[in-house]
């Protein structure tokens, strides 16, 4: 995109200048300013730039079916993989000349030269094997949310995106909305002051997810022939990967393995990657010192019911040291901090966003609601207990007078997006990289969400070192969460293929 279609607005004079050098400190010029393009390259040496981009997509239900729908917005989707055969078949009518497969190995082994990027929107547990198997075919990668099961998997995706020299993204699609880049860059810029704690809660889980819970693996009376039809559709030791066996269950596939440690990363990895999002964007909320949860019982099968976690950031460039409080499961923070904020009318009733996040600043406060970051209704500075609606501060009416304290703040810049999977798409014919790649944006963010889980299962506060992936004094159960075991069939270290 051209500097004109890239900025939103124009601010002058030392402020922005300064925010710029800021944002510069914090190696996230492709995001706050104009990226020089790079040369375009596709996945096959000797194809064109310009050539249309031909895309595996791996995991074609639940989220992998919008996912498919618009990574063929950017490309041709040449092959469809899903160990659901329902799955391939429904989408098979969308794309009736994709290639169908059951496991990804043998895509890649039959398709490798035939594909130049890969979508991946399968179970937490099978992201990494199946990314970075992509990434050193040399393929670019569109991968879901949160990026990886294990904090040495996000490492490891990092490392190899970047040593590759492929274009990357993960599925957090918030990261392209306005408003919530908009907040970012007003955060950043002080619109509250220095970042003194950040408080997010989501409203999930909303899948089973308890102490004790059971999953039923054998169907009850009058259930065998329905039970059995499903199972034949369904490749489980494919949908397995690199877990340890289990029982088929249609109450594990689909979308209820996200409340099972060991499919999924709960409620945190879940939501976290969204609603976490605007904060992390504002205030590089890298590398935590420490994470210490309080939560309800859980058994180290299934994640607990509700649980509250609290990280605590260094300082960094930017920024003093900030704590962060993750709340789900009901949980919310203590009333006084949400008095003042504004209310939606549900059911005839006024109540507070379900999901969101605030950010307590040295001089007031900055809410930004909802899932995504995506609500600016009620986006906006609360200060004295007056809620100052983001609009309002960013692009002012005339009659709101020159003196406004937020004057500064007018028409601050920041990079708009064509829109998140558009970005990927634009990287790989030689655009700006996306803005929550793996190397830079979406493997950090990844690790310092993983790191809340480390404390649940540990059952106290954590230390961490992130430079050397280490937490001190927890168990057995506790170290698999950064580094797990693999099976030979399926591994991150070397490409693994069918047998």
């Amino acid at each position: 995109m051209s500097q004109s279609k890239n900025k939103k607005s124009k601010q002058r004079g030392q402020d922005r200048r300064s925010f710029m050098q800021m944002s510069a400190a914090a190696g996230m010029v492709g995001f706050w300013g104009s990226a020089l393009p790079r040369p375009g390259v596709l996945a096959n040496p000797g194809r064109s730039a310009l050539e249309e981009i031909r895309i595996a997509c791996v995991g074609i239900g639940g989220k992998g079916d919008s996912d498919s729908t618009n990574m063929a917005g950017i490309g041709k989707v040449v092959a469809i993989c899903d160990i659901d055969e329902d799955r391939l078949d429904k989408k098979g009518l969308e794309f009736p000349d994709a290639a169908k497969y059951t496991d990804y190995r043998k895509l890649f082994d039959e398709m490798g030269d035939k594909i130049d990027a890969v979508c991946v929107s399968t179970p937490d547990h099978t992201h990494a094997v199946i990314a970075l198997q992509a990434l050193r075919m040399g393929k670019h990668i569109y991968c879901q949310k949160p990026l990886t099961h294990s904090i040495e998997e996000a490492r490891m995706m990092s490392e190899v995106a970047k040593a590759k020299g492929v274009k990357t993204q993960m599925g957090n699609q918030g990261t392209a909305l306005s408003n919530l880049r908009e907040s970012a860059a007003l955060c950043r810029a002080g619109i509250v002051g220095a970042p003194k704690e950040i408080h997010v809660w989501t409203n999930r889980p909303v899948w089973p997810q308890s102490f004790g819970l059971k999953v039923k693996t054998a169907p009850a009376a009058g259930e065998e022939k329905a039970w059995d039809e499903r199972k034949s559709k369904v490749h489980w030791t494919n949908w397995l990967g690199p877990a340890e066996p289990e029982d088929y269950s249609p109450e594990i596939h689909p979308f209820k393995w996200r409340g099972f440690w060991k499919f999924g990363t709960g409620a945190l990895g879940d939501m976290a990657c969204h609603t976490l999002n605007m904060s992390f964007m504002a205030y590089d909320l890298y590398n935590p010192t420490s994470v210490e949860a309080v939560h309800d019982k859980h058994d180290g099968v299934c994640f607990p019911a509700k649980s509250q976690i609290t990280f605590e950031f260094p300082a960094n460039e930017t920024r003093g040291p900030v704590k962060m409080v993750w709340y789900d499961g009901g949980a919310r923070p203590d009333a006084e901090l949400l008095d003042d904020l504004p209310r939606i009318q549900r059911d005839g009733k006024s109540k507070h966003y379900t999901s969101a996040a605030l950010v307590v600043g040295e001089n007031g406060k900055f809410y930004s609601p909802g899932d995504y970051g995506g609500e600016p209704r009620h986006t906006g500075v609360i200060m004295n207990g007056e809620f100052i609606r983001q609009a309002k501060i960013t692009r002012p009416r005339d009659t709101d007078g020159g003196d406004s304290p937020f004057a500064k703040f007018k028409d601050i810049e920041y990079t708009v997006s064509p829109g998140h999977v558009e970005e990927l798409g634009e990287a790989i014919h030689g655009g700006a990289d996306p803005v929550s790649n793996f190397p830079k944006y979406s493997g950090p963010l990844t690790e310092s969400i993983l790191l809340g889980n480390l404390s649940l299962m540990a059952g106290k506060k954590v230390e961490w070192d992130a430079e050397n992936m280490v937490a001190k004094d927890v168990d057995e159960k506790t170290q698999k969460l950064i580094r797990h075991d693999y099976p030979d069939e399926y591994t991150i270290h070397e490409p693994a293929t069918v047998g």
